[in-house]
């Protein structure tokens, strides 16, 4: 039974942060839904609320950085990069000022479609220079995540997970590194954030099945550790999927073909995600499921890549946990 966190943001970033002046917690008139509004009221010496005005308070940010300050901005991703991207980009990228940005509703964990739902930061944080990229798969990695994105000397971009979050792991986030989560021999497959608890309930009955499955996890997105993947991809007979919660155009399905063709690896790449489509308004089990990020299609991905039907349905895959509504106030989850 796999066990199911409350609010695991709210508990770490308190714990990371109280006492230590230098860390600011910033947020975007979107703080009870960042987890940060306990934080407010026990610690407001050390927390700024900049409304909603996300180009002032990139630049504020900065300035901020500029000071010795850390900075943690809280706000839903699109409304960090979307609509201050100028600013992102002159005030704290490029004089790589060590500013947290803690983005929240990551691809399709929100039912709020398109203004909502952050499905092509990845491919816009990768080719912006100085940019680390972290994404939270599990509650272990989100009490993880204030930590690892502290260590590093410059910006970084954090894809958190927030309410209800499962337990995957035992250890925090390792900067620059992978998790190796099944070893295997027939086909490697390569997830982040939520779609690494599909990838895991599929396994079974692809084993099942007779395939031998070889899984890794990605919770540092940049900088990545090529050498480490390409020894993965030469371990295996039939190839990659990869399998995101995100555009498969400039995200690690982009991330892993690159790699591969730098290398001049012939091996062949499936890569499931958004297919460059929005995402429309449902349960995140109804919108991975409408669009092929979910476990079934993981199957379907793997059936094409060895050329063979397994006869595996939804009934075959590790049962699905079964979300709480965020809050009863606000079911629509924003």
């Amino acid at each position: 039974m796999v066990e199911m966190v409350s609010r695991p943001y709210a508990t770490a970033f308190e714990k990371f942060a109280a006492g230590n002046p230098d860390i600011l917690c910033l947020s975007a008139d979107l703080t009870s839904s960042c987890e940060v509004d306990g934080f407010r009221d026990r610690h407001p010496d050390q927390f700024l609320s900049l409304g909603m005005a996300e180009q002032n308070m990139m630049s504020f940010a900065g300035g901020l950085g500029l000071a010795g300050f850390r900075p943690f901005i809280h706000t839903f991703g699109v409304f960090m990069y979307r609509r201050p991207y100028d600013q992102l980009m002159a005030s704290i990228a490029y004089p790589r000022r060590k500013v947290r940005l803690m983005g929240f509703l990551p691809g399709v964990t929100t039912p709020g479609g398109m203004t909502h739902q952050s499905i092509e930061d990845i491919a816009v944080m990768r080719s912006i220079p100085n940019m680390t990229i972290l994404e939270t798969g599990d509650a272990t990695e989100v009490e993880s995540i204030c930590e690892a994105a502290d260590s590093i000397d410059g910006p970084v971009w954090c894809r958190v997970l927030r309410g209800s979050v499962p337990r995957l792991f035992d250890t925090p986030i390792k900067v620059g590194e992978m998790r190796e989560l099944s070893a295997g021999d027939d086909v490697l497959v390569v997830t982040a954030g939520i779609t690494t608890e599909e990838a895991m309930r599929a396994r079974s009955a692809l084993k099942n099945a007779g395939l031998s499955i070889r899984h890794l996890h990605l919770h540092t997105i940049k900088p990545f550790d090529a050498k480490a993947l390409l020894d993965h991809v030469g371990s295996v007979r039939h190839g990659v999927i990869t399998l995101e919660n995100h555009v498969t155009e400039g995200g690690i399905g982009s991330l892993v073909a690159e790699t591969m063709a730098d290398a001049g690896v012939g091996k062949r790449l499936i890569r499931l995600g958004l297919k460059d489509t929005y995402a429309h308004g449902g349960s995140r089990a109804y919108l991975m499921r409408y669009y092929g990020l979910d476990a079934l299609a993981l199957v379907r991905g793997v059936e094409d890549l060895v050329g063979e039907s397994f006869g595996i349905d939804e009934d075959d895959l590790d049962s699905a946990r079964v979300e709480d509504v965020h809050s009863l106030v606000k079911a629509e989850a924003l």
